[in-house]
């Protein structure tokens, strides 16, 4: 018995339309046809744009507490020469002496013959000769440093020798130096040298000390050889002590060179000095004791951004 269905046209519609979306899929494109675009996605909108962290407030308290005290310093120190020097007709007064220094200044570079030279000629020259003295110094103290401090029978065998040269003045150093170069150029270079080779050779050979013995323990296990022992192992970890030592003796070369040209002569700011006095010119020598300490500074100051520069703390 067959029975027979009946659907009313509506139902047969859409009973058709799943066949027919199949055949248009499988029946080919024509060539000229261009397939489907993908739907464009709208542009972030710039309140979808991811916001930019806030800036951070400047720290003026931290500004302040920079600039402030050096400059409330600096104003008490004039404040008490001008106060100490109000009624005095033989110690020069602040104002007297930056008059004297604007005049000073205004032509620092003036060559009128060997002994009559400018301020800026003076602080060149007593520059130059700290650089050798100094330069030497370095060349000579932290190797030796590196040696006491490796090797204990170099150690036991200078450590004496420092212990009775290091406490010895500069001035004491100086005719040593002219009797061995009959010059006061080397002279006063030989003292700089023989003054500042001590907080080098110290401070290296205690860097070398504290350097941890698992770390050479490591080093005789692999069978390094000691160029690369130094080069490798100590030499890194020894530098900020290094650095140290190099920052003490190029002060105490500042130091000793002024002490130096003032027995010497020639050109120099510590002869320049010396020489103000005998020309009974006192805002001159007070000039020369300010350039004296700004130029010290500075030559601090370069050598601890170098110090921190190479400094492994961090």
């Amino acid at each position: 018995m067959v029975s027979a269905v009946f659907h009313t046209p509506l139902e047969a519609a859409a009973a058709a339309e799943p066949r027919l979306a199949a055949a248009a899929a499988t029946e080919p494109r024509p060539a000229t046809e261009s397939p489907p675009r993908a739907a464009a996605t709208p542009a972030a909108t710039p309140a979808e744009r991811p916001a930019k962290p806030p800036r951070e407030p400047f720290d003026w308290r931290e500004l302040t507490m920079r600039v402030l005290p050096p400059v409330l310093g600096m104003a008490l120190l004039v404040g008490v020469w001008a106060l100490l020097t109000m009624n005095s007709t033989s110690f020069p007064s602040p104002a007297k002496t930056f008059d004297a220094a604007v005049k000073l200044f205004a032509d620092p570079f003036y060559s009128k013959g060997p002994n009559d030279q400018g301020i800026g000629w003076n602080i060149l020259f007593s520059l130059q000769r700290v650089a050798i003295g100094f330069g030497l110094a370095a060349l000579v103290g932290i190797p030796l440093g590196f040696i006491i401090g490796r090797f204990e029978f170099f150690s036991r065998m200078f450590s004496p020798l420092i212990s009775l040269l290091k406490p010895v003045s500069p001035l004491a150093w100086l005719p040593i130096g002219l009797l061995v170069f009959q010059a006061a150029n080397p002279a006063a270079i030989w003292t700089i040298f023989i003054c500042s080779i001590w907080p080098m050779v110290v401070n290296t050979a205690v860097g070398v000390q504290r350097v941890p013995q698992d770390y050479l323990n490591v080093a005789r296990v692999l069978n390094l050889s000691e160029w690369k022992i130094i080069t490798r192992i100590l030499f890194p970890a020894v530098l900020p002590y290094m650095l140290t030592g190099v920052r003490l003796s190029v002060g105490t070369a500042w130091l000793v060179i002024v002490a130096a040209e003032m027995l010497t002569g020639g050109v120099g700011i510590g002869f320049w000095v010396w020489d103000e006095w005998n020309n009974l010119n006192v805002q001159h020598i007070i000039i020369a004791i300010f350039v004296i300490g700004i130029v010290g500074l500075l030559l601090e100051q370069m050598l601890m951004l170098v110090a921190r520069r190479f400094s492994f703390d961090d």
